[in-house]
């Protein structure tokens, strides 16, 4: 007696892992959102003196914070 089967199973796998690496990727760019956004707020909150300190001035904070998300 032969019996016929359906593997189904590396469909929905495939499918699940693209779905997985999607939210995943989702996740991702949200917490790097999160990271330049205070990036961005704690570095404006210092004084042009504090800034002086750390080498940077007020028209690199935007730069120094997306490097800071995106770029490590």
């Amino acid at each position: 007696m032969a019996y016929a089967t359906q593997d189904t199973t590396r469909a929905q796998s495939g499918l699940g892992n693209r779905i997985s690496a999607f939210v995943e990727g989702l996740r991702e760019n949200a917490a790097r959102r999160r990271l330049y956004k205070q990036t961005m707020s704690e570095l404006q909150s210092l004084s042009d003196r504090e800034l002086g300190d750390l080498g940077l001035s007020r028209s690199m904070i935007r730069r120094v914070a997306w490097q800071a998300a995106y770029e490590a």
